[in-house]
């Protein structure tokens, strides 16, 4: 990028890192244009969606009624899952069969929020670990590949298990914490990839992986957009798009009620992913991830373009949190 064509949004912090990003003769970002005219008309701030709401949740409890779970929900222990969990067991009345992904990479208070949550709320988490050498070994020909999308090792794992588990469970709606409150930009598709392109995970490991993957669960483009909804009828629901989800709300919320510990940035409950988004991305590619997530939060109202702009004058991670990440990965 020319630094000549260097460019920011005049109304978020969105700016030419995203070699698609266009802009109208005020300076605004498609992105805002978008937001502004297809989501927010409809979505409203979740405001006035207590009938939907109700109605989606009776049809989950209907469908469930005499099963021991009702729903399914991946915790990672990060904040949009943490509220996901209360919200869907406190107020919502549902239930959830709870499982986590161990990819070996979880920071330690990561799964004390983890096990907090899950004893105050009685609930039964099942865990799914995942072979480390193999892990490892996929990690690491992820990197030698040069690709920027390198969490696609632990993110591949938990929607292939997240699969496997309504299929075993029989289970027909799975509980997703994304929502547009906090995450109505996303990541710019020239800084990833598709995460269940199989051509491309097999490419990589052919080329650079040297431990045969015996374990390692994989799924597939068709499964997860086929097969899981259509032949399956599994739906994902995203409930915290139907009510007003407010961040810092949500997070006194967990630190008042469950004693949870929050991080310092969005994502970063694992170690590896803490490392590339606070690290790597930035430094190899020049991709910072708190330009969508600021961006979003102005968006929505939770923040302003100019607490953005003073937060993005610092890197994401100290000098010393880069080294400390830096032995623990390497």
């Amino acid at each position: 990028m020319k630094e000549n064509n260097y460019q920011v949004c005049s109304v978020t912090v969105m700016d030419t890192s995203d070699p698609n990003i266009t802009f109208d003769e005020n300076g605004v970002c498609d992105r805002c244009t978008q937001y502004e005219k297809d989501i927010l008309p409809d979505w409203n701030y979740g405001k006035g969606k207590e009938q939907k709401l109700e109605e989606l949740v009776s049809k989950i409890k209907r469908e469930g009624k005499g099963k021991k779970y009702d729903c399914l929900l991946g915790f990672s222990g990060g904040f949009d899952s943490s509220y996901m969990l209360h919200f869907a067991i406190k107020e919502l009345g549902l239930h959830p069969l709870v499982f986590h992904v161990d990819a070996g990479w979880n920071i330690p208070f990561a799964e004390d929020n983890i096990r907090k949550m899950t004893n105050k709320l009685g609930v039964d988490l099942k865990i799914e670990k995942i072979d480390w050498n193999e892990i490892r070994d996929m990690q690491l020909a992820f990197f030698k590949s040069g690709v920027p999308h390198l969490d696609i090792p632990q993110d591949h794992a938990f929607v292939a298990v997240l699969d496997n588990y309504a299929e075993k469970y029989n289970i027909k709606y799975i509980l997703n914490g994304g929502n547009i409150s906090t995450e109505v930009i996303v990541n710019p598709s020239a800084w990833g990839y598709w995460g269940t392109d199989m051509a491309q995970i097999n490419d990589i490991l052919k080329q650079f992986g040297s431990v045969e993957m015996k374990t390692y669960p994989f799924t597939n483009v068709y499964k997860r957009k086929i097969y899981m909804p259509y032949v399956k009828g599994v739906k994902v629901v995203k409930l915290l798009n139907y009510t007003p989800y407010i961040k810092k709300d949500a997070e006194s919320l967990l630190i008042r009620g469950y004693d949870w510990t929050p991080y310092k940035q969005k994502h970063f409950e694992s170690i590896m992913t803490k490392f590339i988004e606070g690290y790597w991305l930035p430094a190899r590619f020049g991709y910072d991830v708190r330009k969508p997530q600021y961006s979003s939060l102005i968006l929505t109202g939770q923040m302003t373009r100019e607490e953005a702009l003073e937060k993005l004058k610092n890197p994401p991670l100290t000098e010393k949190e880069s080294a400390e990440l830096f032995s623990q990965v390497a």
